[in-house]
């Protein structure tokens, strides 16, 4: 076995109860836990930065309903998207040094066998936190679900955020004609269009979103790309273009806590005359899907077709659960990472 000196103990993050409504710092607690050698095929991480994202809110119910992705349980810690360095190994799979990337959630050291972490490169990107993208979400969305392409009138809802800030450029890299997006403030708005390269944008929150998208796209939209739910699902069918695709990603309005994003009315007329196609994805994906994004996106950047938002929140593993609750807020643009070390 190889090793670094390590910590007797290290921190980490658990749910401490089930989450009914907008998650509070009451739902968790932070714990100090054994930072032990690793047994026969194990490696101990020593984590540089956590992802937090809005569906880590659905996964603290007692039942979250997504049976491709386990719900957290009371006293463990969340798991989720981390990367950083073997400090310790006792694999000939990973040695003292590699940086990895694995889903062990909210804690500074993760022990466990090898083959749960996925090794990297660091020199592909310009940072680690590069590596916790959400685009493969926004690729699969994109590119599989709604096969945007050439001429494409393209629309995302939670446009700013981690997922929606990389859809909408992936779809210009696409050939989309024209791409529109909706955030929740003004400056917001002109990230989309100054920063981001979408076309046009419009804050939700200075009218009826069917109005405002009506008039950005008065020949109506062909993929909508739907983070929200809700009011946005309810307007982009009535802007909705013949043949539109809808592809379907997340529901934040339900995850914050609106009714009526969780069940938005549906006008099945609309919908057969128009014949959109809507098409919910999940947001689960494989290693090798994951591999093969990580190329695509080091390819992309270098040439650069796209930029990565990002928001670094900044105080150890015990950041993890404000950072949480102020995403789910809206006070972040694009991905969210809480930096360990």
């Amino acid at each position: 076995m190889t090793a670094q000196t390590l910590p007797k103990t290290g921190k980490e993050v658990r749910l401490a109860r089930y989450v009914t409504d907008q998650p509070s710092r009451e739902d968790f607690e932070v714990a100090e836990v054994e930072a032990a050698a690793p047994t026969a095929g194990n490696v101990v991480v020593h984590n540089r930065y956590l992802q937090v994202t809005a569906v880590m809110r659905d996964l603290m119910a007692e039942d979250p309903g997504l049976p491709m992705m386990p719900g957290y349980k009371v006293g463990e810690r969340p798991w989720g998207g981390a990367i950083g360095v073997v400090v310790a190994s006792d694999s000939p799979d990973l040695a003292v040094g590699d940086t990895v990337q694995h889903l062990d959630g909210w804690t500074e050291y993760s022990t466990g066998p090898a083959g749960q972490y996925f090794k990297v490169e660091p020199a592909w990107y310009p940072g680690l936190e590069y590596f916790l993208n959400q685009g493969i979400t926004a690729y699969h969305g994109i590119a599989d679900v709604a096969e945007v392409g050439e001429g494409d009138v393209v629309f995302v809802s939670n446009a700013a955020g981690g997922v929606g800030s990389l859809a909408g450029q992936i779809a210009k890299a696409r050939g989309a004609k024209r791409v529109i997006g909706s955030a929740g403030s003004a400056e917001k708005v002109a990230y989309l269009t100054e920063v981001l390269g979408y076309d046009a944008a419009f804050n939700y929150k200075d009218g009826p979103v069917a109005e405002q998208l009506a008039k950005l796209a008065p020949d109506g939209i062909d993929v909508f790309f739907d983070l929200v739910g809700g009011e946005h699902f309810e307007a982009a069918v009535q802007v909705a273009a013949q043949g539109a695709r809808f592809a379907l990603g997340g529901a934040v309005s339900a995850q914050t806590g609106d009714a009526q994003g969780a069940f938005p009315r549906l006008d099945i007329m609309t919908g057969i005359i128009r014949q959109i196609v809507i098409k919910p994805f999940s947001t689960y994906h494989t290693p090798e899907q994951i591999q093969a994004w990580n190329q695509h996106f080091a390819q992309w950047l270098q040439e650069g077709k796209i930029v990565l938002p990002h928001t670094v929140v900044e105080g150890g593993v015990e950041a993890a659960p404000e950072a949480l609750i102020n995403l789910l807020r809206g006070a972040y643009k694009g991905n969210v990472l809480v930096k360990i070390s």
